[in-house]
């Protein structure tokens, strides 16, 4: 899998520098990498660079020294030059020994490169930009068909191989600080939400619209999980979410309380730790969920559920049972149209959540 040593790593690395700069998801997915790299240098000090929108995700990440937040470029060329000189002196002056890029794409690169660390490994990149492989003292190439059976957690552990790194425990797992639990309890008493009855949560929504499932039909599947009182139903989403989840709830046929654009992203683990259960297409709520120990099912179409679904005894997923499934691809044929979500109908859908209610002791199947 090594594909690149130029030196050899030295015994002691006083200071690492970790880089992830994917998405939400992407850094949960991550947490088994930091905690991985502080049982193995329990003495370094652990830098990690995330995007800025994914900064208050760790803040209370115990195997963290210190957070780095990649901000978008200030508009401009000359506040764009003062941010990045100002930005890579202080990266410099940290004087790391080790760079960590997680990813393949070019800005974790170049990071890693100015930051001016004498060690730097990465992910070996296939698709021609060979300047970028380059930057890197140490590169691992994972092979593609083991990683297409391993969960996405994983992937990044692929690249500690060459430190030697003793995984301990391979399960994102998310702290979660008593201010926010109490951040969270406000928050649903705001709302109106009655502590009384056990708590579902429902996250429909995803940065991608050919991950989604139709609206109508989880006003329906609300419906149900609402019926008779047994439990209080919540729908979360961002603020840019809050019209369609209001839509959601208004038109189903049971009380739903719409959390969507109240719920700080700092504090939406606090709130899924309040819930029995998270149901969700394939979106960081879902990874959020599973990191606090939240039980999940989540909605998936052409992403595939073994390498993004959460594993573990309460997880489960529902997919339509296709050939083509799951293809890998931004709906069909990349049109950002997925008909093995349009065509899930709301019966195998419901069927599938109450057979796992059932087996977590939360309801009998219908």
């Amino acid at each position: 899998m090594l594909v690149k040593a130029k030196k050899k790593f030295p015994e002691r690395i006083a200071r690492i520098l970790l880089i992830q700069l994917g998405d939400l998801g992407d850094v949960v997915l991550t947490l088994p990498v930091i905690r991985a790299l502080r049982d193995h240098y329990p003495e370094s000090r652990l830098a990690l660079a995330v995007r800025e929108k994914a900064k208050d995700l760790l803040t209370d990440c115990p195997w963290i020294d210190h957070l780095i937040s990649i901000r978008h470029m200030e508009q401009g060329p000359v506040k764009t030059v003062r941010y990045q000189t100002a930005f890579f002196r202080a990266l410099r002056a940290s004087r790391y020994d080790l760079a960590i890029d997680l990813r393949t794409g070019t800005r974790g690169a170049i990071l890693s490169y100015l930051s001016g660390a004498p060690h730097r490994l990465g992910r070996f990149a296939d698709d021609g930009r060979l300047w970028r492989n380059r930057l890197f003292t140490h590169l691992v190439r994972p092979p593609a068909d083991k990683e297409l059976e391993q969960h996405a957690s994983s992937h990044g552990l692929n690249i500690l191989s060459p430190l030697h790194v003793v995984v301990k425990d391979p399960v994102p797992r998310l702290t979660v600080s008593e201010t926010n639990r109490e951040n969270a309890r406000r928050i649903l008493q705001e709302t109106g939400v009655s502590p009384e009855r056990p708590l579902l949560a429902v996250h429909p929504f995803s940065l991608w619209p050919y991950k989604e499932w139709r609206a109508s039909r989880w006003s329906r599947l609300l419906g149900d999980l609402g019926e008779k009182g047994r439990y209080t139903v919540i729908v979360t989403g961002s603020p840019e979410e809050r019209h369609r989840a209001q839509s959601i709830a208004a038109a189903s046929r049971v009380p739903v309380f719409n959390l969507a654009g109240k719920t700080p992203l700092h504090v939406l683990p606090a709130v899924f730790q309040c819930c029995r259960l998270v149901i969700g297409v394939d979106t960081v709520a879902l990874h959020l969920a599973a990191a606090v120990g939240t039980p999940t099912i989540g909605l998936f179409g052409p992403s595939s559920p073994v390498i993004w679904a959460p594993r573990g005894k309460g997880h489960a997923v529902v997919t339509k049972a296709y050939a083509c499934v799951p293809c890998r691809k931004k709906g069909c044929e990349d049109s950002g149209v997925s008909r093995c979500l349009n065509e899930l109908s709301l019966d195998e859908t419901r069927e599938r959540v109450m057979e796992h209610m059932a087996s977590l002791g939360l309801t009998k199947p219908v």
